[in-house]
């Protein structure tokens, strides 16, 4: 029996192309009435050109960072779009022509000649974009964050941290908000890392206060290569897996690949679980790295976590795991992704005992799913609800369609769909008060409508995802498929 798609692969490519226009406009074609307790601002960013001049770029992930700004105030919603002009943007967008490789395949015209021994990448400030201590910074795990104004989204320059930062350090696109820092008597603080590979690896965690200051900053060496894009924390643990792949320089080198085609996942090793210990933050020079733990658990890939918490002796994760690493295949093209040939993301929990040093895993959720959200209040601690962007379908991997919210105490799923010609992406949870139930709030979602070639923002009830969205917000054009973004409790509007 063949079961028929929830999807054309036509319908979703569209996604996919650039929007060069900036947008300044308030939201006035609605389904629904935004609620007016809803006050605040979303920010979302990812890849918002996928050509130069028409040269298309050989993967999403190469694209130049779009930041996107919802903001909602007394039952009204405003919209503005702009690039980060890094300073490979500019350039670029001045040639004409793409002018830097990418990390992940996207190469200088001329073929390997042109492209051999130029290790130079551009800043591309497309992955994630956060606001911390009366900044809004633009995140691309390669290196420094870009400061932008949260009215206008001008680009502002690069953001140092008051020296802390060196040039072109690399300050990871996935920080975690820790509602509560211990090392800071309560307040919170926003935790990150970041990753420097070779024959081993450098891991560097990041603390900052809440006036943006770099507060605690620690080094520590783990042996092989990394690629990590994603960690957790606890109130004393930060926690990332070290993914079974390895790297070979020497096609990268020649500029025959990039440098993402030239990681290749081992399936006959381990995944490791780096355990750091946050307290080691504090500690003198040389004996950070005996505040580390290195576990080991099935071969694996993760690129996103959920969240993770103490429970005895354990740290319990979940995690979105692949079976193998969805490699990036020279010569391909990502608009032609095959998606029943690839294995889906799907939701796990791991058991870390630290006392035996032993993981255990069991399988919460098959529906292929990716990017998971969590109440903020909820980030490191046992938590019940999580909401994440699915595939329509219960089996087989699939473009995200659908927003769904798993109760972990109950084993309950709930689920929204914009099938056939609708696709998801990451969703946001937003609280309607500090002081409320866990899951009493809106999930924010943008997702692409195919029919009319434009993107919608959905404002779905968190309590009961069964039901139509509470809104329906249509833009006057698409957003490329978007990576990540957070809601704050400000408004941002020109006056």
């Amino acid at each position: 029996m063949v079961t028929k798609k929830s999807y054309n692969v036509q319908n979703w490519q569209g996604g996919y192309e650039s929007l060069r226009e900036e947008y300044d406009y308030w939201i006035d074609d609605i389904e629904g009435e935004i609620p007016p307790e809803l006050n605040g601002t979303l920010f979302k960013n990812g890849p918002g050109l996928l050509d130069i001049n028409g040269h298309k770029i050989y993967h999403p992930f190469d694209g130049d960072g779009m930041i996107s700004r919802i903001t909602f105030t007394n039952g009204r919603a405003h919209f503005r779009n702009r690039f980060v002009r890094t300073q490979g943007y500019i350039e670029e967008q001045k040639a004409g022509k793409i002018l830097y490789r990418g990390v992940f395949g996207t190469q200088k015209p001329g073929g390997w000649l042109a492209n051999a021994f130029d290790f130079k990448f551009k800043n591309i400030a497309n992955t994630n974009v956060i606001y911390w201590g009366g900044k809004l910074l633009a995140l691309w795990e390669g290196a420094e964050p870009h400061k932008l104004d949260p009215y206008t989204l001008e680009t502002l320059g690069k953001e140092y941290f008051d020296g802390i930062l060196s040039e072109g350090e690399a300050f990871a696109a996935h920080p975690r908000f820790d509602p509560n820092c211990e090392q800071d008597n309560g307040a919170p603080c926003l935790v990150n890392f970041s990753i420097k590979p070779g024959l081993s690896t450098t891991i560097t965690i990041f603390e900052l206060d809440t006036t943006g200051k770099i507060v605690r900053k620690q080094a520590y060496s783990v042996p092989g290569f990394a690629f990590i894009h994603d960690f957790v924390i606890t109130p004393n643990y930060c926690i990332l897996f070290q993914n079974p792949v390895s790297f070979n320089p020497i096609p990268f080198a020649l500029g025959m690949r990039g440098a993402g085609e030239s990681i290749k996942f081992q399936p006959n090793q381990t995944t490791k679980v780096i355990v750091i210990d946050r307290k080691s933050l504090n500690s003198r020079k040389g004996e950070n790295n005996k505040r580390i733990k290195i576990l080991e658990t099935n071969s694996g890939f993760v690129f996103h976590h959920t969240n993770a918490f103490e429970q005895d002796s354990e740290i319990v994760i979940d995690s979105i795991c692949y079976e193998t690493l969805p490699e990036v295949e020279p010569e391909s093209d990502f608009r032609e992704t095959n998606f029943d040939a690839l294995k889906p993301g799907q939701l796990w929990r791991f058991h870390l005992n630290l006392e035996d040093n032993r993981v255990k895993r069991e399988l919460i959720e098959s529906r292929c799913c990716e990017f998971p959200c969590v109440h903020p209040l909820k980030v490191g601690r046992n938590y019940r609800y999580l909401y994440m962007g699915a595939a329509d379908a219960a089996t087989g991997n699939a473009p995200l369609q659908a927003f769904e919210k798993v109760d972990l105490e109950t084993g309950e799923k709930q689920i929204w769909s914009a099938a056939p010609h609708g696709f998801a992406s990451e969703p946001n949870f937003v609280p309607r008060s500090h002081d409320g139930d866990e899951d009493d709030g809106w999930v924010l979602g943008l997702v692409y409508d195919s029919t009319h070639q434009r993107s919608d923002v959905v404002i779905l009830d968190a309590k009961d995802l069964d039901k139509q969205p509470v809104a329906r917000l249509h833009l006057k054009h698409h957003i490329p498929y978007g990576l990540h973004g957070n809601f704050v409790n400000k408004v941002f509007i020109n006056s």
